[in-house]
């Protein structure tokens, strides 16, 4: 199983929406997925119609072995769920190793999924370092923003830390510009902008931005993926080329189970 971590700090930057297309569109090509909400706010737990009480991920960073127990399956795909408990995992889990009880859960699933997808907290704690260990590569989803320039760079110290110590094959696969609008000239200068961050921090920025669309709004208010609201939205269209070039990345664009 292969895990990808979506990871920013800041929040509204799509994060839930993209973690929620990327695995859609894994789907469609015939991989089986396996979602990991480890925000608090359960936005991507809400949007799968998930249940937030009973088993969830909050359990899973607690008592890794129970994580096949955890596992919730609902009509757009399996998750652990989230849980309002998770906002305290900062306080309650201190025990030593706390920084691998999610890499310890998804080694005990073994190969049952191809893909693990982790929607991770704004915040850069041990949730998200949970999730930094666990996974073999992140995404990282921003604005074409000015301060998207220092998020990033607050990013990648963490990052390179948790390689140093838990991860050492961890990656930056690509930075993903989501909101997108070309028409604005100062959106166009950032990209330019964060296509150099991208390569100073050795990973790129995706060519596939995510453009400003209503039907990703209309779809979040249906609980829907974008492929099954909008399947012709130019969102549908971003998040395909997004998911072909993750594959390509991976050399799997057609190791898919269709």
């Amino acid at each position: 199983m292969k895990a990808l971590a979506i990871i920013n700090q800041k929040g509204g930057v799509g994060k839930s929406t993209t973690a929620l297309n990327i695995g859609a569109g894994l789907i469609l090509k015939g991989f089986s997925v396996l979602y990991i909400d480890l925000d608090a706010q359960g936005n991507l737990s809400y949007t799968m119609g998930a249940t937030t009480s009973g088993y969830n991920a909050f359990g899973v960073i607690q008592r890794p072995e129970t994580v096949a127990e955890e596992i919730q399956h609902t009509p757009q795909g399996d998750i652990i769920a989230s849980s309002p408990s998770l906002s305290q995992a900062d306080i309650t889990i201190k025990e030593t190793g706390k920084e691998y009880r999610l890499k310890e859960a998804l080694e005990m699933l073994g190969g049952v999924y191809d893909f693990a997808i982790i929607d991770t907290p704004p915040a850069l704690g041990i949730l998200t370092i949970n999730a930094l260990t666990a996974c073999s590569g992140v995404i990282i989803p921003t604005l074409a923003e000015v301060y998207s320039l220092q998020g990033i760079s607050q990013i990648y110290n963490t990052i390179q830390t948790v390689k140093k110590y838990c991860n050492h094959n961890l990656k930056i696969e690509g930075i993903l510009i989501t909101r997108f609008s070309g028409r604005s000239i100062i959106k166009r200068e950032i990209a330019e902008a964060l296509e150099e961050r991208a390569r100073s921090i050795d990973t790129k920025l995706y060519k596939t931005k995510i453009r400003e669309c209503t039907a990703l709004i209309e779809a979040q208010a249906k609980r829907r993926d974008i492929f099954s609201y909008a399947p012709k939205s130019n969102a549908a269209a971003d998040y395909k080329a997004l998911v072909a070039e993750i594959l390509e990345n991976k050399g799997e664009e057609d190791n898919g189970r269709q």
